[in-house]
């Protein structure tokens, strides 16, 4: 039995561009193409498919991701470490809903008293269980970019990955507290952030205005990525998607 790529983007939640993209990198090529030029998939396809978002969602690059694939010969087994890692996921989220807990605490002290958050507490507190690489590495509606930043990752050394990690979460951290501290979306100190953000997706490929809106958007609508922001603070994905809506629509013409 065979699935149609429309059905398999149904089933999977992936669009179907994505799909396309995972064939043209050679991830997962159809297990046959119609008279009609569409693309088909059988149950092995699926199972790859199913590899594959596991480890998207492990945060693991797509070119990793591929050599993963190339390597394993039992499927089994491959399920098995995916498996442990899931385990080792769960025991990171229980650290992080521990870290919200505690920012949640600490972001009302601020409120009350003025206190800034990071004086309430040491700051590499704050990163406790937070990786944000599981937000940049879910770019499937951005091919491209989701490729090059992959490649990246799989370059660096950990210690540069956790660098990173903790640079990105730190400017997360700074526009919560613009946000709480009531900074609307297009003030200044908020844009500059912005604009950091911006100028390290193009430090990885083009982004136009428009795309840079798109992402904005997926900030909300994307449920990983939102999780990522709302674990932060509550309401910064909405936060986040504002300014970056400021930021783009002068920059469309």
């Amino acid at each position: 039995m065979d699935w149609p790529i429309s059905e398999v983007a149904r089933m999977s939640g992936v669009t179907a561009r994505t799909l396309r993209h995972y064939n043209e990198i050679g991830l997962l090529p159809p297990a046959r193409i119609g008279s009609n030029g569409h693309r088909y998939y059988e149950e092995h396809q699926l199972l790859l498919l199913q590899q594959i978002l596991v480890l998207r969602e492990l945060g693991v690059g797509l070119p990793e991701i591929g050599r993963v694939l190339a390597d394993q010969v039992d499927t089994v087994e491959a399920l098995r470490g995916h498996h442990r890692r899931l385990l080792a996921e769960r025991d990171r989220l229980d650290a992080l809903a521990g870290t919200v807990s505690r920012t949640i605490a600490e972001l009302e002290q601020s409120r009350r008293d003025g206190t800034p958050m990071t004086a309430i507490n040491r700051p590499e507190n704050l990163f406790e269980g937070i990786e944000p690489s599981q937000y940049e590495g879910n770019l499937g509606d951005f091919p491209a970019l989701a490729e090059e930043a992959g490649r990246r990752a799989a370059a660096m050394t950990p210690a540069e990955a956790e660098a990173g990690q903790r640079e990105r979460t730190a400017l997360m951290i700074r526009l919560a507290e613009h946000m709480v501290g009531g900074a609307p979306a297009d003030a200044e100190p908020v844009q500059a952030e912005i604009d950091a953000q911006y100028r390290a997706l193009t430090s990885l490929h083009a982004v136009s205005a428009d795309e840079y809106r798109a992402i904005g958007r997926s900030c909300v609508e994307n449920e990983d990525w939102r999780a990522v922001y709302e674990a932060i603070a509550p309401g910064l994905a909405e936060y986040q998607r504002d300014a970056i809506e400021v930021y783009a629509v002068p920059r469309r013409g």
